[in-house]
């Protein structure tokens, strides 16, 4: 292998020790084929899911925690099938779809998956700009800035370059940790949120559809497929993978808890029900807790790392899922040339769509209102193809068997049941 390339040998995992040399091997390894899960949950808790995280703990204090640690194996399951038919098929999403179900149906899915994705993007590019209006600079400064980095990010030919510096981003959303300690939760008061679930009420419900629904997106399955596929990764390592894929579910989860705690014991407090719909918002309302200085700064880079990380994950994963079901060639380890310049010009395509989209907005909170609702119609789509494409595609010996494909198939119908119940109850038809 060259220097820059990221494909491991097979054989080197199986054969590698734990001591001396062989531990340096088995380090390097692992160090080659963990990535795709980390950086696609580090997207997961995007502006919007830390938005809909800090109104749950505002409104309701600790009781949403229990369904957000419920959500853990949801969403490692869901995200583990996409590692089976990753490293087992070596195909993208799009490509398996396309395969198993014919041109039609892949060229639905990556239609949805690329409204998806835009509609994604657009959240994104309105949490940086609220980031920048909360330190005094214009959206005009930010959004055309973020857009620059993003494209000139995947023009340097090189996917691992591209994932180091994406988890490296996605690592400021860990800014909410100190901003929950400063807020001085109550033990007593979280051990009590634990034992609390009050179903019977609908604002409730609804948030917790809320976080259901945005717990696995359309975009997080496409992605990290693709990802899988273009590193190289192959059924050697599909232990690895699955490891680095529960380390993410647990870390995007660990996230929104924090996020919860801190605006419960702040927030749910002392003006439960205060509106958090902007990033500005979050921030002031913290503020009076743990101080104006260190409140802007936290609240800034959490939510900055969240949408810059989200928004490197959707834009590939809707190039990559159009590139596969139209058979285009698309390789962020290559440089832009005649054959690969459609995937290429499709990801630049959406950055610039979604900034001038943002720019031209004068509604933001309603517009990633709209996006949640797509994302819930997409969500039992995406899934259902992900169940399927699990027994079609894969040889027997990699299939799920006994109670733990009932148990994941049981909780992706939940999740898809969810998923549905967001649109009437947001459209306000119900």
């Amino acid at each position: 292998m060259t220097a820059g390339d990221t494909r491991v040998v097979p054989g080197e995992y199986a054969t590698t020790g734990r001591g001396g040399p062989g531990g340096r091997r088995l380090g390097l390894t692992l160090l080659a084929v963990w990535g795709p899960g980390l950086i696609v949950m580090l997207a997961d808790t995007d502006a919007g899911c830390l938005i809909t995280a800090a109104q749950s703990g505002a409104q309701w204090g600790y009781a949403m925690i229990l369904p957000e640690l419920v959500l853990i194996p949801i969403l490692f399951m869901a995200q583990e099938i996409v590692v089976r038919l990753g490293v087992v098929t070596g195909k993208g999403h799009g490509k398996l779809i396309r395969e198993q179900f014919g041109l039609g149906w892949g060229l639905i899915s990556a239609g949805t998956l690329l409204l998806s994705a835009i509609g994604a993007l657009l959240t994104e590019f309105a949490g940086v700009a609220g980031v920048g209006e909360l330190f005094g600079i214009s959206k005009w400064v930010t959004v055309p800035v973020t857009t620059a980095f993003l494209l000139g990010l995947a023009f340097t030919g090189s996917y691992r370059r591209v994932e180091r510096i994406g988890i490296a981003i996605g690592l400021a959303e860990l800014a909410f940790i100190p901003a929950m300690i400063l807020a001085h939760p109550s033990g007593h008061d979280l051990l009590h949120g634990l034992g609390t679930l009050p179903l019977g009420h609908r604002s409730y419900v609804y948030l917790l559809a809320a976080n259901v629904g945005a717990v696995v997106m359309p975009w997080m399955i496409f992605y990290q497929q693709s990802a899988i596929v273009d590193k190289g990764l192959k059924p050697s390592m599909l232990r690895a993978e699955r490891r680095d894929t529960a380390v993410g579910a647990l870390l995007t989860q660990g996230i929104m808890i924090v996020v919860i705690v801190a605006f419960a014991a702040t927030i749910f407090k002392v003006n439960r029900g205060a509106a958090l719909n902007t990033v500005g918002q979050l921030a002031g309302a913290l503020a009076p807790s743990i101080g104006a200085t260190w409140s802007k700064v936290l609240i800034g880079a959490a939510v900055l790392g969240g949408a810059l990380v989200a928004a490197i994950v959707v834009s590939l994963a809707g190039s990559w899922g159009i590139s596969e079901v139209l058979g285009w060639k698309h390789s962020l380890n290559q440089r832009i040339n005649r054959k690969n310049a459609k995937f290429y010009v499709v990801y630049g395509l959406a950055h610039v769509l979604g900034a001038v989209l943002v720019l031209a907005s004068v509604d933001l909170v309603s517009l990633a209102v709209d996006v949640e609702v797509m994302n819930a119609l997409l969500l039992p789509i995406v899934l259902g193809f992900l169940l399927v494409l699990e027994r079609k595609a894969l040889p027997p010996e990699h299939r799920m068997r006994g109670a733990y494909r009932f148990t994941c198939t049981g909780l992706c119908l939940i999740c898809i049941g969810f998923g549905l119940y967001m649109v009437p109850a947001t459209l306000g038809l119900t």
